[in-house]
């Protein structure tokens, strides 16, 4: 949830130690921000889902924590005016933002649904945003975040707002987040999509995404995640009584919809579970053909015998 502020897992990973196929240990725990000595096997051990090594030890850099937090649940217009909140946010309190959550009106009817005894504060809302900042000493997170709600609702990209004014509150806050993808569960979905687009394209991607699958069939979309970072989770569930197994043929040809549209405005359909083997048909389909190409080079290099975790990332017998 704090990747926007600190960035990824790999962006806080300063060396590893792994065992490759051969049997050879990679001594590289160095403790280092900059290290140009070289080809960076670490983020290519990372990114590899076990497939080239075990990492079997890591040196990890440590945050801070910041003196104060302050924690707002904001209704706005639509995507596109969270995106602008982002970046008023970002402006007046630079460094500071920490979380930035989009939650869809269709999200808080799930929880509505199945999960009634969380309380909502902003039960109505068709889009909303769960905003967190860390601030330095001698700075009020509340002050900074009621001087924005300000600013924004003059500029109208906030309808309506709550600022934490506990760290009970605040709790509760991400406890309705958090609990999103548990709802999803129970209502059950058609097709789940992890993705990722350039803060420019997101807006757009909402509307004519919603747009293009309306117009193939009946369903119900729940669009949230993390857009400080650009990641979405894009699920879709069976319209209002209708279950799972009504779509059962239409699977991919959803799931390709949403992925071409993705890839197309410069996107990623794996923003942060990774491809593993579900989606391993999908990076050959839309990776590009040369980069393809070259992790297939550097998996025959260091695993000829292709026993690191077999059948993950790379399709088999694919040139």
């Amino acid at each position: 949830m704090t990747a926007l502020r600190h960035g990824t897992a790999r962006a806080l990973c300063l060396g590893i130690e792994a065992v490759l196929p051969d049997g050879s240990i990679l001594r590289d725990l160095k403790r280092l921000r900059k290290d140009n000595t070289g080809y960076d096997l670490r983020d290519l051990l990372i990114g590899a889902e076990g497939s080239l090594g075990i990492i079997t030890a890591a040196s990890l850099r440590l945050i801070v924590p910041p003196a104060g937090v302050g924690t707002a649940m904001l209704q706005v217009p639509d995507p596109a005016a969270a995106l602008s909140l982002l970046a008023l946010a970002e402006g007046h309190l630079a460094g500071g933002v920490t979380s930035f959550e989009l939650i869809s009106g269709q999200g808080l009817a799930f929880l509505s649904e199945v999960m009634p005894e969380l309380r909502q504060p902003l039960p109505r809302a068709q889009w909303s945003v769960l905003l967190e900042v860390g601030l330095p000493e001698g700075l009020d997170p509340a002050d900074a975040l009621e001087g924005l709600l300000v600013e924004a609702m003059e500029r109208g990209l906030v309808l309506d707002g709550v600022i934490a004014q506990s760290g009970a509150q605040a709790a509760d806050f991400w406890t309705l987040r958090e609990s999103l993808p548990e709802a999803n569960r129970k209502i059950g979905a058609i097709a789940s999509h992890d993705i990722s687009l350039p803060l420019s394209e997101i807006a757009g991607f909402i509307r004519d995404a919603g747009a293009a699958l309306a117009a193939q069939g009946d369903m119900r979309v729940h669009c949230f995640g993390h857009l400080g970072d650009g990641n979405l989770h894009y699920n879709l569930f069976p319209a209002a009584g209708r279950k799972r197994e009504d779509y059962d043929g239409e699977r991919a040809r959803l799931s390709a919809t949403v992925h071409e549209m993705v890839v197309t405005r410069g996107g990623s359909f794996s923003a942060e579970h990774g491809i593993g083997r579900l989606k391993v048909g999908e990076l050959a389909r839309w990776g590009d053909p040369v980069r393809l190409a070259t992790m297939r080079a550097i998996k025959a290099a260091l695993d000829p015998l292709g026993i690191m975790n077999p059948g993950a990332v790379l399709a088999a017998g694919r040139d």
